[in-house]
Formats: C-alpha cells, structure tokens, sequence
C-alpha cells in the first residue's frame, strides 16, 4: 500500500495536498460554531449525487414532467427515498445558510481582508434560492405551478422591464414546454455550475485568509484535524438523520394533482418564500418586492463597510437579527391565516382529494399517452365532487362536502355518510339524534309525526328496547344490500325477521310506512330502503308518492328536471352506499 501511495504522491503531490487540507491552523482551537461551512458541503453534495440520479429519470415536458415524477416516486427501486433526499436537503440547506450567515456576521469572518469571501457567500445565498425556485415547478404539478407563478407573476412587476422578462424566464406568454425546458436547464445546468464555480472561489479565500477567531482566544491553537474534523462529521450526521426522519416520514416527497392552468389553486410559494408574499399582502407590491428587499440586501452586502467600526459591527449584527425575527413573524402569520382560512383549508382538502384520486388512477389504469392531466379530467364527475356540486348545499358527508371542505351552507338536511346501515339507522332512530342538525333538526320534518312517534316508542328504553331496536335496524339495513354488510346480512338472517316483524307488528311503523305488501304509503316507503334502486329514485324526484309526495322539504327532482343525468345520479348514489 505504501508503494502505491509513494507512486500516486509521486504524481499527484497528494500528500501535500491532505497535509494542508488536515492541518490548517485553527486559532483559538476547533468549535462548534464552525461546523456550519462543512454541513452546507457536505448537503451540496447530497444534492449532486442525488440531482444527476434524478435527472437519469426525469423528463421535462407538461405531458412527461409529472408522470417522470410519479414513476419516480411511485416505481422506481428507491425512487422515493431518492427524491426524498433531494427534496429535503434542499430544505434544510436554506437553514443552514441563515446558520452559516448568522456565524459568519457575528464573529465578524466579514470584516478586512474577507469582504470579498463575504460577498461570494451572498452571492451562493441567491444561488441556492434560486435552485429552490427553479427545482420546486420541475415536478409540473399544483403546488409547484401555482408557487412559481407567484414568484414570476412578482417579477413580471419589475419597472421597465418586468413582463420582458417573465417572457425570458417562462418561454413566453403562458406556462408550457419551454417554460419547463428552461428552468429544468437552469437547475440542473446554470445554477450548478454557477455554484461549483463560486463554491471552489469561496474554499480558496477562505483557506487564503483561515479561520476568524473571536479575540482573545480562549484556547490553544489546533489543526482542522482531528479535533475539527470530528465536529464536523458529527454535525453532518446530525444534518443526515434530520433529512432522514422527513424522507421516511413522508415516504419521500409530496406530489400533487398534475398541474392545470385550468384549475382554482390557493397559490402560496414554499416556506422560505412565505416572507416575502405576507408583506406583499400589507404595502403595494413595488415597496415589498422590491424597494424593502432591495435595501436589506445592499446593507448585507455593505456589511464589511459598515462593520469597520464597532458600532458598525452592532448594527449588522442587529439588522440581521431584526431581519429574521420579522421574516419568522411574518411566516407565521401566513400559516397561521391559512390555518384559520376556511375557505383555503377546503380547497387543500380538493386538491388532496385529486392528488390521491390521479395517483390511484395511475396505479390501477396506467398513465394514457395524453398525461395524468387527461385521465384526472376523464374523471372530474366523480361521485364526491357531483355530490360537492349539488347535494352539499343541504346535505353533509361526514360533517363535509364530500371532498373533505367545509360546508358553504349550514347543514339543513341528514348527513349521509353510511346512509342506512345498521349504525346510522340506530342513530336515527334516537329521538335526541332525528331532531339534531345531523339529521333532521335543520327541516320542516323536526318535530313532527315521526319525532312524536320516537318519543313514545324509543325514550329511556331498557335493555329489552336497546335489542329490538337492534332488530329494527338490522331489517332495515338489509333492505339496502349494502356492500360492506353482504357477510353479517346473510349471517343476521333471524335477527332481520324479528325486526321486520315489529316493523309490522308490535311497533306499526307500517301504520305510515309501507314494506313489502304491508302497511298504508303515507311516509316513504321502506321496501328496499336505501338500497340502490330506491336511492336512485328518491333523487330522481323526492316529490313522488312512493317518498315524500307533498311533504318533500326543498329538494330538488334531480332526475325529473333534468339537472343530473341517470349515469351522474349513479356515480352519486354507488358513492355513498360504499360501491
């Protein structure tokens, strides 16, 4: 080995090399504080590696761009940790460039003869930002269309030049093959370079001018290594297992529906971004995208000017604080407003909804030549948005509106999830549960004949009622054919005969209602109740006699006027029973 090594230093003057690498000078001795550096490196390169093994996979077109992705993420052998570690290294290298920054400002590494390794920093600062940027619409789906749109739709404002240049950047007037072409070119090919170059400018001054020591020193001087080296490894490995717990936690990276200009999406850019667009929402959009951000970064870059003298100095150091303590408060804010925005939590709740819809699609039917955009619109009549669309302005599902949003009405109709089974009927047939919101509290039927009838019949009831109404509920599931029941029906087969008997007998709930050949049609008929025959014929039109005939409270004949076509009706109905 010794020869080998004698052979290569021979050549290659490596010995050298790792010698003034390995032992540099660390006045004062290693610290802590002076592991930020190492881990930006060491995240960078997390970057590289795993930016050209996405690259190898990724195909940048608005019919490839998602669909590359979603293989990505969803087929390829470890596809998903792959990208995982791509998405949140980027992450945290945001964090650890404020860290870096913040050490570098207060131990003064900024002042004469480093302002220009200063100024190489600031300068990877906006580099890195702009990766983020440019990274976050390459996926070509909701979230990345829509923030990027708020970052270019800012630009667009610049005075002068502003929609000249949103053209250079996009490709032209809208979103499109180009627009992905190029910011797929600046990720993966400007901005890297423009990285590596400074990065390699920035190494060599720093190792030009060394460390910047606070004066005195409190210890001995050291050599980078061991002492150093080690602190170093150990913050990477901290850096790593961070990154890991959100790559396993969220099984890599989120992806959304794929991107449609089409759509309504609550546009927010991603968190470090957050800043920036919650002042825009307090001053007009010159002062804050441009006028305040302008002058924060001209003091950052006259830092070195500035911090000649001790004063100098706290007044970086303040600025930077100020700086970040309002960018953390007003990203905050916008959290916290979207946290409490109703409105904006139903539309994530949607876009959720499509996500894991055109996911599952893609996983059962494969992705058609046309995009995943194409087979997420072949399914835009499913049976939770058309209930969304026409039944939620009454009814709930589940205390939603079927796509997981919050009612634009108060709820004046039953919720219908799990609409007659065995548990709901139970419940229905609670005298405090029929007059509550959840069923019938909120129509013209609270308080009527039925509510009269459940009182006699269901209040304090003893553990011989608690069993019939079992029976009564089990009868009248099994009219359904419920789907999710098939197995405890067939089983049930006595207990439903003793519950169709009181439904006859004992209890002459066919003194109103009929079922079977029995009883007088003076409420909705139970033959079949809620099964898919009956359900398709109460929406088709509640009025008939067969239902509600006259007393119908409010709801529309779906089927009758034409609003709904038998095949939307079905998608409805075979929603709601579990089909």
């Amino acid at each position: 080995m010794k020869a080998l090594i004698d052979w290569l230093d021979h050549r290659t003057g490596i010995r050298d090399l790792i010698r003034e690498v390995l032992y540099e000078n660390i006045p004062g001795g290693s610290r802590w504080r002076y592991v930020w550096g190492s881990t930006l490196m060491f995240a960078l390169g997390i970057q590289f590696i795993t930016g050209i093994a996405l690259w190898m996979a990724y195909s940048p077109s608005t019919q490839t761009a998602w669909e590359s992705v979603w293989y990505i993420q969803h087929e390829m052998a470890g596809g998903w940790f792959l990208r995982g570690l791509h998405h949140w290294t980027a992450q945290i290298m945001t964090v650890l460039l404020v860290l870096h920054l913040m050490q570098v400002v207060i131990d003064g590494a900024y002042k004469a003869p480093r302002e220009v390794n200063f100024w190489f920093g600031i300068i990877l600062l906006q580099l890195v930002l702009a990766l983020s940027l440019t990274g976050y619409l390459l996926p070509w789906d909701q979230k990345g269309y829509w923030a990027t749109s708020v970052a270019t739709d800012i630009m667009a404002s610049t005075p002068l030049i502003g929609e000249w240049l949103r053209q250079v950047v996009i490709g032209g007037h809208d979103y499109g093959h180009h627009t992905l072409t190029r910011f797929f070119a600046l990720h993966a090919g400007v901005l890297p370079a423009a990285v590596i170059a400074l990065t390699a400018g920035h190494i060599y001054l720093f190792r030009r001018h060394g460390v910047k020591a606070k004066e005195p020193a409190r210890g001995k001087d050291e050599f980078f290594w061991p002492e150093q080296v080690l602190k170093d490894g150990v913050a990477c490995l901290a850096v790593l297992a961070v990154v890991l717990f959100f790559v396993i936690r969220n099984h890599g990276a989120h992806l959304d529906a794929p991107a449609d200009p089409a759509s309504a999406y609550q546009a927010r850019p991603d968190w470090y971004f957050l800043s920036l667009f919650q002042l825009l929402k307090y001053v007009p959009q010159f002062v804050g995208a441009f006028l305040i951000p302008g002058v924060v970064m001209a003091l950052v870059v006259l830092m070195p000017v500035i911090g000649k003298w001790e004063l100098g100095h706290r007044f970086n150091i303040g600025l930077l604080v100020t700086v970040l303590v309002g960018a953390g408060a007003l990203t905050w804010l916008a959290v916290d407003q979207d946290r409490n925005d109703p409105k904006y939590r139903s539309d994530m709740a949607k876009a959720e909804a499509d996500a894991a819809l055109v996911k599952k699609l893609a996983k059962e039917q494969g992705i058609p030549p046309s995009g995943a955009l194409a087979l997420l619109r072949s399914q835009d009549e499913t049976g939770p948005k058309l209930f969304a669309q026409h039944c939620a302005s009454c009814h709930a599902y589940g205390g939603h509106d079927g796509l997981g949003g919050k009612l634009a009405n108060e709820q004046s109709a039953p919720d219908l999830k799990g609409f007659a089974s065995r548990e709901y009927i139970t419940e229905l047939l609670n005298p405090d549960s029929f007059d509550s919101p959840k069923f019938f509290g909120n129509t013209e039927h609270a308080g009527g004949k039925m509510m009269g009838f459940l009182e006699d019949e269901f209040s304090d009831l003893d553990e011989l009622g608690k069993e019939d109404v079992r029976k009564i509920a089990a009868a009248l599931s099994a009219e359904a054919a419920l789907p999710g029941q098939t197995e405890v029906d067939a089983k049930d087969g006595a207990l439903i005969e003793e519950g169709r008997e009181l439904i006859k007998g004992d209890l002459a709930c066919t003194d109103c209602h009929t079922l079977g050949r029995s009883g007088k049609p003076k409420a909705p008929d139970l033959t079949g109740y809620g099964s898919r025959e009956w359900m398709l014929g109460i929406v088709h039109d509640p009025g008939q006699a067969r239902f509600y005939g006259k007393d119908n409270d409010r709801m529309p004949a779906f089927g009758a006027d034409g609003q709904l076509s038998r095949r939307q009706m079905e998608k409805i109905v075979d929603w709601i029973r579990g089909e």
